[in-house]
C-alpha cells in the first residue's frame, strides 16, 4: 500500500469515525431534536435569554417545509464542491501542462512563425490596398 493511499484511507477512517461516534455515544437524546442545527440553537438561547428580541431582518424565502430546506442546503453545498472541483481540476490541467510543454517539439507548420512565409510554405497574399 502506498504512502498516499495509507493517508487515504486513515482519513476516511477518521470522517466515518466522527460521523458514527455522536450516534453510538447517545449524544443529543435528551433533546427534542438532536441533530437540528445551529441555527435552532441559536433561537432557542436568544429566545431564553431575551424573550422581546426581534430580528432585524427576515429571510427572502421560506421553504415550505424543513426537507425542502435541506435539499436547498444540498444543491448549494453540490454547486460549491463543483466550483471548487472544477477550480482544482483547471489548476491541475494547466501546471502538468506547463510540465509536459518544454518536453514537447512543435510541430511544423504551426505556432508564432507560421506565417513568417519561409521557402517552401504557402503564404497568403494579405489585404490589397
Amino acid at each position: 500500500m502506498t504512502r498516499n493511499a495509507k493517508i487515504n484511507a486513515l482519513l476516511l477512517l477518521a470522517v466515518a469515525t466522527l460521523a458514527v461516534l455522536p450516534l453510538a455515544l447517545g449524544l443529543g437524546d435528551h433533546k427534542e431534536e438532536p441533530f437540528a442545527g445551529a441555527d435552532g440553537e441559536a433561537e432557542t438561547a436568544i429566545t431564553e435569554l431575551e424573550p422581546d428580541y426581534e430580528p432585524w431582518f427576515s429571510p427572502l424565502y421560506e421553504p415550505p417545509s424543513g426537507e425542502i430546506e435541506s435539499g436547498l442546503f444540498a444543491l448549494q453545498a453540490a454547486v460549491g464542491a463543483g466550483v471548487l472541483a472544477y477550480y482544482f481540476g483547471v489548476r491541475r490541467g494547466r501546471r502538468q501542462g506547463a510540465e509536459r510543454a518544454p518536453r514537447q517539439e512543435p510541430v511544423p507548420g504551426t505556432g508564432p512563425d507560421a506565417d513568417s512565409g519561409r521557402p517552401g510554405e504557402a503564404v497568403s497574399p494579405g489585404p490589397r490596398a
